[in-house]
């Protein structure tokens, strides 16, 4: 550390993040002026006012970083070891046993399908996964700006296939039970169809947004992270009731019935459950940004019941058509599914563009006081600057992978800094960032180092 710079105050920074520089003192003899600059807010973010960043202040640099390609050294004792390493490491291990359980799960479905099936199964599976692949191959294209953990991204995707549709069974038939002994004897199946298959599913299907939102709150930050989320528990869902209706199909059609059910479900309207599951996804993505753990479960209500509203529309709409022509019905079918779809598609694509001017304004912050320049932000938080970076990175020696490093902890420090912003986490947040800051540090100063190897 530079015993220059040790308790020293820039003035122009002024106390607190957000406050205007302190008038009428000199600048700091050897650190260059300070240049400020208003960042573009996303459109799905909440707005972020100006009491909020004097609130969750920002302790400067005490060298802050000079105007050159991703540079300067900044100096300052921090944690070596990334603050709340056990509970990650038990969040881990308790991710991985639920993955292991429900993988488990699906071949013992699997094997149940082939005893039902039998070798049909080989047919109904890859048929059922084509439009499962098309959405998971969306899905990762629009986390790439921050991508979330693929255990998590598994666990979703298994949850969907295997736990929500054994809990949607259990719950059926438990409710089934509970009418035939009170009485009431069977349930209509227009009501089934209409009411309680949007009720249950759904709820079984999201429940486990709320469980990530609170257990790994870190790795639920926004809308963008809940709708991936949802859309693949929304999919695995799909894809095993794909491969029941399938195999129904073409045990009493045969073949022709088998590739009508495939038309209809597969082609024409696939995205279905994973519309329904991604608004509640959304709702508690913009909870998780702003708000406490306990408006992460209220917001869940909202996002559950247009998901439920959808999910009626739709099995209402289809029972209704059915009592038309056929080609009423598969115009019905198409015209529906393509507006969910479109919604759905262009959702994504907005929160992508959205996140990205997240983490440009976030950034922003630390640019203003100090911690990297406004070009580093110019390049971290851009999709052209991240690829000129790794490019010009890559002609030294390891410098590519410290890029990399540097874009995947500008994206963390971006989430924590609207943690801060948003007064969540306290002091351990406060820790988390001042250990991504260092990271962030040293990975610019060996990218530099190797840098001047070179051109020496």
């Amino acid at each position: 550390m530079n015993p220059a710079f040790q308790g020293q105050v820039n003035p122009h920074l002024g106390g607190q993040m957000g406050q205007p520089p302190v008038q009428g003192q000199p600048p700091v003899q050897g650190q260059p002026p300070m240049q400020r600059r208003v960042y573009e807010q996303a459109r799905f973010a909440p707005t972020v006012t100006q009491e909020m960043r004097v609130r969750a202040r920002m302790q400067a640099p005490q060298q802050i970083v000079s105007e050159t390609p991703w540079t300067g050294a900044v100096r300052q004792s921090q944690p070596e070891e990334e603050p709340d390493s056990t509970a990650n490491v038990v969040r881990l291990v308790i991710a991985i046993l639920a993955v292991v359980g429900l993988f488990v799960g699906l071949l013992l479905l699997a094997l149940l399908g082939g005893l039902n099936f039998g070798l049909k199964l080989f047919v109904l599976v890859p048929l059922s996964a084509i439009p499962l692949i098309a959405i998971i191959a969306y899905v990762l294209w629009l986390d790439r700006w921050r991508p979330q953990p693929k255990i998590i991204l598994g666990l979703c995707l298994l949850w969907g296939a295997v736990a929500a549709v054994i809990l949607t069974l259990f719950v059926t038939l438990v409710g089934q039970v509970a009418l035939y002994f009170s009485g009431v004897g069977a349930m209509p199946n227009a009501f089934g169809t209409v009411v309680q298959a949007p009720i249950v599913e759904e709820t079984t299907k999201t429940v486990l947004l709320v469980v990530i939102a609170l257990a790994a709150r870190r790795h639920f930050e926004g809308p963008l992270d809940g709708l991936v989320y949802g859309a693949l528990i929304g999919a695995g869902f799909a894809f095993t009731e794909n491969v029941l209706y399938l195999g129904g199909a073409w045990e009493q059609h045969q073949a022709g019935g088998l590739l009508q059910t495939f038309i209809f479900r597969c082609i024409c309207s696939p995205l279905l459950h994973t519309a329904f599951s991604t608004c509640a996804g959304v709702t508690i993505g913009l909870a998780a940004r702003k708000w406490q753990w306990w408006a992460v479960i209220l917001m869940w209500l909202p996002g559950l019941l247009v998901g439920m509203l959808l999910h009626a529309l739709w099995n209402g709409t289809m029972t209704g058509l059915g009592h038309f022509h056929p080609v009423v019905s598969i115009i019905g079918l198409i015209a529906l599914s393509f507006i969910l779809t479109t919604c759905w598609v262009v959702l994504g694509i907005l929160l992508r563009r959205s996140e990205r001017l997240h983490t440009q304004n976030m950034l922003g912050d630390y640019a203003n006081t100090g911690w990297l320049t406004h070009s580093e932000v110019d390049m971290l938080a851009t999709w052209k600057g991240r690829k000129f970076g790794k490019r010009w990175a890559d002609s030294f020696p390891g410098g590519k992978e410290e890029m990399r490093t540097m874009i995947r902890t500008s994206g963390d420090l971006s989430t924590t800094r609207m943690r801060l912003l948003a007064g969540v986490g306290g002091q351990k947040e406060r820790d988390i960032e001042s250990f991504q800051l260092k990271k962030f540090s040293s990975a610019r100063d060996r990218l530099l180092a190797a840098s001047r190897s070179v051109v020496r």
